[in-house]
């Protein structure tokens, strides 16, 4: 056991200290009506994973339509004009596979993890619904209702989600993805089968499409299948490239207060606009990434932690989280739960205090280092999930980034230093770029307008 542990240990330094070369198990070509196809080879098991993403999401929305992306992931299994609604995932699950689809700002995905002998199945059903879907009004109605219900559960029913959702519309004073995935309410509730239409007409096509396959599959054989079933549906030669408003400078700090009968622990947070992960220029990206780990990650390792919840014990829970993986402006945010007897305010000037500290005292080689070596190794253990490797690379694609940009990126973290991550720090933490929140009940609940149903 030891003398494992130890040549892990050598492994994991070889990692770091390595240079990270192309994948060799991964191959990607392009269909002549402009889809990109990446095949990820795994033969350890006879399953493949077969994923098609599509480069459009909530913030390509038409303003007035927020929703309608996700509407659309919804109805995508309502059907074709050869399919009844339910049958493509009645024949996955009858052959044991799973599926599953989602959306986010910058794209919209769909998944199956299936025997590899169904793979050209999946392949043909697939392009059916990417040309194919039927869409009634009879059929939407109730699957608005059905997302309504959803943003019930998820977000008015959550007064954490509630004020997340404010919050994010507050940071992006232009730019679309202060709107919601799921949508505003009244304006989900004004959508129909003509939106939905008229949304996957445009951006429903193979040259706005990424295929991603991985695991028992050769680059042959997926290429024979995606010419013959994808390759013949047409591209839409008038799809207008992904240009979105900008955000215009940041000049004051916004603030909110956030009250709520159902919120039993006032906390509070703070969320600064930043950067994303660039192609070809991810230094930043990940300056950032292992910025907040030291700052908020493992409570007895980070600054936050070690100095407010073990050090002057003024919060019970601290955390700092950054989403590099962005087609635009990415986010910033730290979390801090005050214990008992300390007020918001104090919370929020201990808060201030620390992020200084942190800024002006440098940061720990020791800590450092040991999150590189941790990245080092979560690197190596992801070769082993299918589907988490095509995850990656699909989100990825879809906002903005190259294979290239994938294969270096954990070499990219392993040559940030302490010098690149404060000046990130201190060109993001600054006031003008943030808005900071305070959760609480009311001090009278009676007082509260309630949440509009």
């Amino acid at each position: 056991m030891i003398s494992t542990l130890r040549n892990m240990s050598i492994a994991l330094a070889c990692a770091v200290a390595l240079p990270v070369a192309a994948a060799e198990d991964v191959t990607s070509f392009t269909l002549d009506n402009g889809m990109e196809v990446v095949v990820v080879e795994d033969h350890r098991s006879p399953a493949v994973v077969h994923m098609i993403w599509y480069k459009v999401g909530a913030a390509d929305e038409t303003p007035g339509t927020s929703g309608v992306a996700h509407l659309l992931e919804h109805l995508m299994f309502k059907g074709t004009e050869t399919r009844e609604p339910g049958e493509f995932s009645g024949i996955v699950q009858a052959n044991g596979g799973s599926e599953n689809a989602f959306t986010s700002w910058d794209y919209t995905a769909y998944f199956q993890r299936v025997a590899a002998d169904l793979l050209p199945q999946m392949m043909e059903m697939e392009a059916d619904r990417m040309s194919n879907l039927r869409l009634t009004e009879e059929q939407t109605a109730p699957e608005v209702s059905v997302v309504l219900e959803e943003r019930n559960q998820r977000i008015d029913s959550n007064p954490a989600a509630l004020y997340r959702e404010q919050a994010r519309a507050a940071l992006y004073l232009n730019h679309p993805y202060g709107r919601p995935i799921i949508g505003w309410r009244h304006e989900v509730a004004a959508l129909g089968a003509e939106a939905a239409l008229e949304f996957y007409g445009e951006h429903y096509v193979p040259n706005n499409a990424v295929l991603v396959v991985a695991g028992d599959v050769t680059p042959e054989r997926v290429r024979d299948l995606a010419e013959a079933y994808y390759g013949p549906i047409p591209p839409n030669p008038e799809l207008a490239p992904r240009e979105r408003v900008t955000e215009p400078p940041h000049l004051a700090a916004r603030r909110m207060v956030f009250e709520d009968p159902r919120i039993a622990q006032p906390y509070l947070t703070r969320t600064y606009l930043a950067p994303e992960r660039d192609s070809g220029d991810q230094d930043t990206a990940a300056a950032l990434l292992l910025l907040a780990d030291l700052l908020g990650g493992t409570p007895a390792t980070s600054h936050l932690g070690q100095a407010l919840q073990f050090g002057s014990q003024q919060a019970v829970y601290t955390a700092a989280y950054y989403q590099p993986t962005s087609l635009d402006a990415s986010s910033f945010s730290i979390t801090l739960v005050p214990a008992d007897g300390v007020t918001l305010e104090d919370a929020e000037a201990a808060l201030d205090e620390e992020i200084a500290a942190f800024l002006d005292g440098g940061v720990d080689a020791e800590q450092l280092a040991r999150l590189k070596r941790q990245y080092a190794a979560d690197a190596i253990y992801a070769k082993d999930n299918v589907k988490g490797r095509a995850q990656q690379i699909g989100a990825a694609l879809t906002s903005g980034l190259t294979l290239a940009d994938v294969e270096a990126w954990p070499e990219v973290i392993q040559s940030v230093t302490a010098e690149d991550i404060l000046a990130a720090g201190r060109a993001v933490l600054v006031p003008e770029g943030s808005v900071t929140g305070w959760l609480r009940a009311p001090a009278d609940p009676a007082d509260l307008v309630e949440v509009s149903q």
